[in-house]
């Protein structure tokens, strides 16, 4: 159960996890643990143990693929624009090779067909383990930047929102609805240079 409560998987448990994650993209998340059982090559027993009930496999998936966004390391000295601007175009990047992968496209697209129904708890797991874990993760940047003098913002969640619009504009949704033509690296980058570009003409100072 230890797992199912934060990123430090063991690499056997990341494989079923990444086998959870496979089987969403052929099937959605109508898989039973007895699938996952099988394409893991594990014992049910063993996913129980684990990850606890079915909704702590999601939870554990979900935030599986969220700790593959890279945070950056800040400067171990005093923080400049440049290292700022290199920290947040990283992590954006980052995160946006992330949510355009065809894993996350699935496990997206089966939260949002449950979202609502009352019969999964995906959405509420992807929503609390996917862009709110983003946002816990990148405040300290940002209020970094602000302690520096380098950015200028009330209220951290807004400068949050502002730069997760940015960073994802409709990049995401396009794919959820079945664009096909997914941004490769070179793309991303650019992506990302141009909205932490626009974030930083809204907030920065200097």
């Amino acid at each position: 159960m230890a797992a199912s409560q934060g990123e430090a998987f063991t690499e056997r448990q990341q494989e079923v996890l990444d086998a959870v994650l496979k089987l969403m993209v052929a099937e959605g998340d109508g898989f039973s643990v007895a699938a996952v059982a099988r394409a893991a090559s594990c014992s049910k027993e063993t996913l129980y143990k684990w990850f606890g009930d079915r909704d702590g496999l999601l939870t554990a998936t979900v935030r599986w693929q969220a700790s593959k966004v890279r945070m950056p390391k800040l400067p171990q000295d005093r923080l400049t624009r440049q290292s700022l601007e290199a920290a947040l175009t990283g992590f954006a990047a980052s995160w946006l090779t992330v949510i355009t992968g065809d894993l996350s496209i699935a496990l997206n697209r089966a939260a949002v067909s449950h979202a609502g129904s009352g019969k999964s708890r995906l959405g509420e797991i992807v929503l609390t383990n996917g862009p709110f874990a983003m946002k816990r993760r990148i405040e300290p940047l940002l209020e970094t930047g602000r302690a520096a003098g380098l950015l200028d913002f009330e209220d951290v969640t807004d400068a949050f929102r502002s730069f997760f619009g940015l960073v994802v504009a409709d990049t995401q949704i396009r794919l959820l609805l079945g664009e096909d033509s997914h941004p490769d690296q070179a793309e991303i980058n650019m992506i990302s240079a141009q909205a932490v570009t626009k974030f930083l003409r809204l907030y920065g100072r200097g």
